[in-house]
Parts: structure tokens; C-alpha cells; sequence
């Protein structure tokens, strides 16, 4: 018998369980509601994609230095289905895991995940400190500024666009039109005086 697949509750709680930090919270929120938004434009489950999305850090806060690795043990240890396993370790192709992105889910994780954070660190320096006024174009300006969020690597961004055969305007658009669906969870929305 087999496992029943995993619900958003699922991935919320064990994500919740080993990230205590509200900035990892709200970056897993972030990648959940952009990859919800991508799934709806590839035709694709939202809510599988969603679920990949928000528990890709899973291991980040407690095994930094086996990210990845952590997660794959603590997501077999809870019964998930190997198709989630291998689409959340791809998304560290290259840098802690050599599994390359091959579905369509997978490359968007690979090409967002970085991504999320220039947008919102973008968000952050402009007066309205929200994502519900930005525009691609604003993200770009930053992007050629390589002090602006330099723990943002671009390449990666860069190599995920490629992937998906997209250019990086059209990737950081939907990015930023997927934080606006989760914009008030991740502290980026309409901000009041």
C-alpha cells in the first residue's frame, strides 16, 4: 500500500517544524505562490507545484551545510512520493545536489527560487516596500547592479530562464506576479502609513 500524497498541510507543518525563521517562512511562501502562478500557465497541478514549492528549503535553517541532502532523508523518512523528492533537490543542481532539473516544475523551482529574493529585496528599497507596484523593469535596473542582494546569483536565474526557454524579463514578471497572489503572508503587500 501506498502512501497518500502529501497536502500543503503536510509541507506546512514539516516546514514549519524545522524552520523557525520568518524570513524562510516567507521565502517558502514566495516560491509556493510563484509556482502556483506557473503551473496555472504551463497547465500543470497548481497544488503539487505549490507544495514543491514551499518545502524546497525544508533543511535550510538546521543543515545549511546539507542542503538538500537533509531534505531528501527527512521527506523519505515521512513517506513522500519520489517524483516531490527529486523535483525539491533539483532545484540545488550545481550547487548541493548533481540532479539536474528535467520537468518542467523542476526548472521553474531551479529558475525562481533565487529569483524570489531579488524581487523582494528589489521591493524592500522602494517607498512602497511592496511587490503589488513593481515592475519587471525596477528588478532589472537592480539586477545589473552586482552589489544590490549580491548573495543573489544571477547565473542561476540566468542558466534556469535558459532552461525553460524563456528570456529573464518574462521569468522575473510572472515572479513577480506570483508574489502578488501570497503578497500580504510574505510582508510585501499594500503597506499603510
Amino acid at each position: 500500500m501506498t502512501n497518500p500524497l502529501p497536502t500543503r498541510d503536510d509541507a506546512w507543518n514539516l516546514l514549519t517544524t524545522y524552520n523557525q525563521s520568518d524570513s524562510l517562512r516567507k521565502h517558502a511562501l514566495a516560491v509556493e505562490g510563484v509556482m502556483r502562478y506557473f503551473a496555472r500557465q504551463y497547465g500543470e497541478d497548481e497544488t503539487v507545484w505549490g507544495i514543491i514549492g514551499l518545502i524546497h528549503d525544508l533543511d535550510y535553517e538546521q543543515f545549511p551545510d546539507q542542503h538538500c541532502v537533509k531534505t531528501e532523508e527527512i521527506l523519505r523518512e515521512n513517506g513522500w512520493p519520489e517524483d516531490y523528492i527529486r523535483a525539491v533537490i533539483s532545484h540545488g543542481y550545481g550547487i548541493c545536489t548533481d540532479v539536474e532539473p528535467r520537468s518542467t516544475m523542476e526548472k521553474v523551482l531551479f529558475a525562481v527560487d533565487e529569483l524570489t529574493g531579488l524581487v523582494a529585496t528589489t521591493a524592500l528599497v522602494r517607498p512602497s516596500k511592496s511587490v503589488m507596484d513593481l515592475k519587471a523593469k525596477s528588478v532589472k535596473k537592480k539586477w545589473k547592479d552586482k552589489r544590490f542582494a549580491a548573495g543573489v546569483d544571477r547565473g542561476i536565474i540566468e542558466k534556469g530562464a535558459a532552461m525553460l526557454g524563456v528570456e529573464v524579463g518574462e521569468l522575473i514578471t510572472g515572479t513577480i506576479t506570483g508574489m502578488r497572489e501570497v503578497a500580504e503572508a510574505i510582508g510585501l503587500g499594500e503597506q499603510t502609513a
